[in-house]
């Protein structure tokens, strides 16, 4: 693994990515529709969309690699991967 991404960095990225889903999704239902939070979820959408597949690659990846994993890394990688499942979905 790079020494960039090391198993706690893994997890703190997993779990921005799922609480920036979680806000757009919570913005989107409560209607909240501010412009500069428009403008903001335009801008980082697809750059997270694109996160979210590279990183659960990555978390796939260390899941295989390593022997000794920590509890919270794994539920991070659940996460992220139903977090993906959902986010898919919505496009059909």
């Amino acid at each position: 693994m790079n020494k960039f991404l090391t198993e706690r960095n893994l997890t703190i990225i997993n779990f921005i990515i799922v609480l920036f889903f979680l806000l757009i999704y919570s913005l989107n239902f409560y209607k909240v529709d501010f412009v500069l939070i428009g403008v903001f979820r335009e801008l980082l959408t697809i750059p997270f969309l694109i996160a979210q597949f590279v990183f659960l690659f990555f978390g796939i990846q260390f899941l295989i690699k390593e022997d000794k994993r920590n509890f919270l890394t794994v539920i991070s990688i659940l996460v992220l991967a139903i977090s993906t499942i959902i986010t898919i979905s919505s496009f059909f």
